[in-house]
């Protein structure tokens, strides 16, 4: 028996579809191991694993790195497919991040993007494929800083941080803001 016959097996012997695509994805037969309620026992059992623990607080230079293997990564995508990876956005947040120190909140808080000393910071990025140098942020957002971060064609990176209160009262819905060398 090769050891992936026992998948036609297991179809043989009345098990459902996603029982048999689980025991594919596990790459082992079940019945090695016993019956398979004591496989499912096995799966359900999350003790020792991590997924409860949170985050870890990663270094500078471990930001540092991390970004590098990022924009490795994403100059490789485009060099071979002529396409962008969306990551930009993330980029300009880890770059925010590694340079400035600031704490980005947990991901889809509204508001903002984290936090330098008492401010609140909005970070916007200009992505390499971007014709225009502006930024639209939502008045709406909770941020006392903003952060644009610039990625130009060749991958480098540039950033300036203005204050909200130098963009004045208006009523629309966005704050444009514009790069400007």
């Amino acid at each position: 028996m090769s050891d992936w016959d026992f998948l036609h097996d297991m179809h043989n012997e009345g098990y459902s579809p996603e029982q048999i695509a689980d025991a594919a994805a596990c790459g082992y037969n079940p019945w090695e191991h016993g019956d398979w309620d004591n496989i499912e026992e096995f799966i359900d059992d999350e003790a020792g694993w991590d997924s409860d623990s949170g985050p870890k607080n990663p270094t500078t230079l471990e930001l540092w790195e991390l970004l590098g293997e990022l924009i490795e990564s994403a100059r490789n995508y485009f060099e071979v497919t002529g396409r962008h990876l969306p990551i930009y956005g993330e980029l300009g947040e880890l770059y925010g991040e590694a340079k400035y120190g600031i704490k980005r909140h947990k991901p889809y808080t509204q508001g903002s993007d984290g936090k330098l000393g008492n401010d609140f910071v909005e970070i916007k990025t200009i992505s390499p494929f971007k014709t225009d140098n502006s930024v639209l942020v939502k008045r709406a957002g909770n941020f006392s800083k903003l952060l644009i971060v610039k990625i130009s064609k060749d991958f480098e990176f540039k950033a300036k941080m203005l204050d909200r209160k130098s963009f004045g009262k208006g009523s629309g819905k966005h704050i444009k803001a514009k790069w400007s060398e």
